[in-house]
């Protein structure tokens, strides 16, 4: 498993979340930090999926069990999941790596502004 793996991007990317929080504090809604890191990620010029559905399978079932979406994905290689908690909790850390499965990306960055600070989770997949 390689650690470093874009680790260039993931570097801007939670460099990005700070500025978010350090602007608009804690105390807002996901959709507010997710619409805000979206803005400070157009800044790099990247390319940016809000919202990105896929669906889910069970088996080899012909029809698809569910619905995942995506808050951002960045560059087809980075998948993050805002939240608004102020901590982090094992199931969001179960959910992003779920969402990293389903959408086949590698790194995912768990992003979390309802803190005094931001805090942030960077995971790899294991192939």
């Amino acid at each position: 498993m390689n650690q470093l793996l874009y680790s260039d991007i993931t570097e801007k990317i939670i460099g990005a979340g700070f500025e978010v929080h350090n602007y608009l504090g804690c105390g807002f809604l996901e959709k507010v930090y997710q619409r805000a890191l979206i803005i400070e990620l157009n800044i790099h010029h990247w390319r940016i999926v809000n919202e990105f559905e896929t669906d889910i399978y069970y088996k080899d079932a012909p029809a698809p069990i569910g619905l995942c979406r995506a808050d951002i994905i960045v560059n087809d290689c980075v998948l993050i999941e805002v939240k608004s908690t102020p901590i982090i909790e094992p199931t969001h850390i179960a959910q992003t790596l779920n969402y990293m499965k389903v959408f086949n990306i590698e790194v995912g960055l768990l992003l979390c502004f309802g803190g005094k600070s931001l805090l942030y989770k960077r995971l790899v997949l294991n192939k």
